[in-house]
């Protein structure tokens, strides 16, 4: 589970990342959403509680700092 997790929030960093790199960081944005929602929910499902509060937090960050930035 942990495992799946690190890879699921890596992909959606790496998504972050690239929405700096491109003109249309719009599906950027779209893959790291994807990406901590599905890391959320495997946290979610596997009782870990913590990361469903950290990855959520970070997803949230994210999203304001998309709207800030790119909209």
């Amino acid at each position: 589970m942990r495992a799946t997790i690190a890879r699921l929030e890596a992909l959606a960093e790496k998504a972050y990342d690239e929405m700096y790199e491109t003109r249309s960081p719009h599906g950027c944005y779209s893959d790291m959403k994807d990406c901590f929602a599905d890391a959320i929910g495997v946290a979610r499902r596997a009782g870990l509680e913590a990361e469903v509060k950290r990855l959520t937090a970070r997803l949230d960050h994210c999203r304001a700092v998309y709207r800030s930035q790119f909209t």
